[in-house]
């Protein structure tokens, strides 16, 4: 073992750590990667930032704008709109049209926006089947992410390989290499899902309580405003309990005291409390209390018809996580308040200001109807419920439709090249005024850009200093003799067990060049590996750690064990048939 693999096998190992650990942004990690990688003499400069200049960027920043006018066209809206009452009465049929639905948006639009445009039409399928949209969320979560699998720009995670496999000297992905093997393990995934796997669900709350979908509990603060008829009486004579509201501690002059039903209550005190969304609003409008929003925020700036309420999620990649929405200075940043917090298992007596925002969190927002609407997609936070986006007119959205089917049809016949199709088309979006350039940059995630390039980068540093195949020496020599499908098993389960603590496309970026180096021990071809690793890295079932999942997992009220319980199955199955099908498709 020579210094250099040394040196690579230590970075490799404390980027997992950090990615694990979330010390830092994962762009900060990536690009501090590259760095130590010149300074250190393993690379030069050209070649550390050559990933940068791969055409799978390109791809990717195009999607993005692609995906973002899908959103705006209002094709996924109407698709959840026509599916609530088409679901019937019966909960296998319901299901089985969400699902479809989940995998077939996803081909084209990243999983985690699906996900979220089907939210709504789970609450009305899962009233007429009579039963908890916890059955429903889950399975949308996995279907959503199954389908992303049958397109190069279903998911970063394909576009990310292809990138790394041109980075090796192979044949980049076309668009629709991956359709046959897709479609296949999105119907097996489905039927599974409808007729077994749902079974593993929980149903958490029954369907005739959930007066609105998940109904969770938000942590916020009710002050008594001045003249209030709360002013000069208890905290017990409030009866805080006939609103299904839970007063954690009462704040009087600075101070925190315990919620005792004798305390009086005087102008300017604050109780913090639990309730759901709509207890909060009900107990505000009947107790003469006022969320108190700390963000110099007032109804009365807006009129009646022009204030909305939304709720928004924190997703993994977002960099509000860690930090208090008084470092944020929120509503200077968003032009929206937030009036309270539900983060999922526990609730806790602080004020929502100085609390650590984590990933997860689900927040109630207050503000103009137009602020709330530029949530949508956003990927600090994910608007959710009642968020409408400004969808285009009927004709407008089918011209959209239309561009993007082009640019893909010219694409992947082999007209232009992918990355040349797709940025015309988001450029004709763009001039077209169809997408504003501020909505276009505001939707390319250049985290996961940086992410993708510079790994790609790490990954020709793996193959330059031979840690790649020493990596390889010693899985082949650990499995081969069980024989190669073993061999390939480990490979799969390695990329699987990584994207737990890194991101989809971190695994595969990082797995790839070790599989490459061992296809001559192998005896198989080495883009065979490239595609196994590539799809594995999308199998990211048993955790709620995939945005998909994220998105879900506190509105269902989920634990997390209930995705290792329901996803591990489904990965078992879904890796068999990577297994199987890939040496059919791709001979070894």
């Amino acid at each position: 073992m020579t210094v250099e693999i040394i040196l690579v096998l230590a970075f490799l190992s404390l980027t997992i750590l950090f990615f694990a650990m979330e010390w830092l942004p994962v762009d900060v990690v990536t690009l501090s990667l590259l760095a130590a990688l010149v300074v250190s003499g393993v690379l030069t400069p050209a070649e550390a930032f050559s990933g940068f200049a791969n055409e799978m960027v390109i791809i990717l920043a195009s999607v993005f704008v692609l995906s973002s006018a899908l959103i705006k066209s209002g094709v996924m809206e109407w698709l959840s709109g026509s599916i609530r009452n088409l679901g019937g009465k019966t909960e296998w049929r319901g299901m089985g049209m969400l699902l479809t639905i989940a995998a077939a948006a996803s081909a084209f639009l990243s999983n985690t926006v699906a996900t979220a445009i089907l939210m709504p039409a789970v609450l009305q399928i899962a009233r007429n089947a009579q039963a908890s949209p916890s059955r429903f969320l889950m399975p949308v979560a996995y279907a959503s992410i199954l389908g992303g699998a049958c397109t190069l720009v279903g998911t970063s995670t394909n576009i990310a390989g292809s990138a790394m496999a041109a980075q090796l000297g192979l044949e980049p992905f076309s668009m629709f290499e991956f359709l046959g093997i897709g479609l296949l393990m999105a119907a097996c995934g489905i039927v599974w899902l409808v007729f077994f796997g749902s079974r593993l669900v929980p149903s958490r709350a029954p369907v005739e309580l959930e007066d609105e979908f998940g109904k969770p509990d938000y942590l916020s603060a009710l002050v008594v405003p001045p003249g209030s008829r709360a002013e000069g009486r208890t905290i017990g004579e409030l009866k805080l309990g006939a609103f299904n509201v839970t007063a954690l501690a009462a704040v009087q002059a600075g101070k925190r005291l315990r919620p005792h039903h004798r305390r009086k209550l005087h102008e300017g005190d604050l109780l913090i409390v639990r309730a759901s969304r709509q207890d909060l609003l009900r107990a505000e409008a009947q107790l003469g209390l006022v969320i108190d929003a700390t963000q110099h925020f007032s109804v009365q700036d807006l009129q009646p018809e022009e204030i909305a309420m939304a709720e928004a999620v924190l997703l993994s990649q977002s960099n509000l996580v860690g930090r208090t929405l008084r470092q944020i200075n929120f509503h200077r940043r968003y032009g929206v308040t937030v009036v309270a917090i539900h983060r999922p298992g526990h609730a806790r007596p602080a004020k929502i200001e100085n609390l650590r925002l984590q990933v997860g969190d689900v927040l109630l927002l207050q503000g103009a109807r137009e602020e709330l609407e530029n949530l949508k997609g956003n990927r600090n936070l994910w608007g959710l419920l009642e968020v409408e986006s400004r969808i285009l007119t009927h004709q407008q959205g089918a011209i959209v439709i239309g561009i993007v089917a082009i640019a893909v049809f010219i694409g992947a016949s082999g007209f232009l090249p992918l990355s040349v199709s797709l940025l015309l088309a988001a450029l004709v979006l763009v001039m077209a005024r169809f997408v504003t350039m501020e909505e276009a940059y505001r939707f390319i995630e250049w985290r996961l850009l940086v992410l993708i390039a510079g790994l790609t980068s790490f990954g020709g540093a793996m193959v330059k200093t031979g840690a790649a195949a020493y990596l390889a020496d010693l899985i082949v020599s650990a499995t081969l003799p069980f024989g190669v499908t073993a061999s390939m098993a480990a490979f799969a389960v390695l990329t699987i067990l990584l994207t737990q603590p890194m991101s989809n496309a971190a695994a595969a970026l990082t797995v790839l060049p070790v599989a490459t180096a061992s296809a001559e021990a192998l005896g198989v071809d080495a883009r065979s590996l490239v595609v196994l690793v590539t799809l594995a890295a999308s199998l990211s079932f048993i955790t709620p750690f995939e945005p998909a999942c994220l998105l879900v997992y506190g509105p269902g009220r989920y634990h997390f064990r209930d995705f290792v319980r329901a996803g591990l199955p489904l990965t078992i199955i879904c890796l068999t048939l990577l297994l199987i099908l890939v040496p059919v498709f791709w001979p070894l």
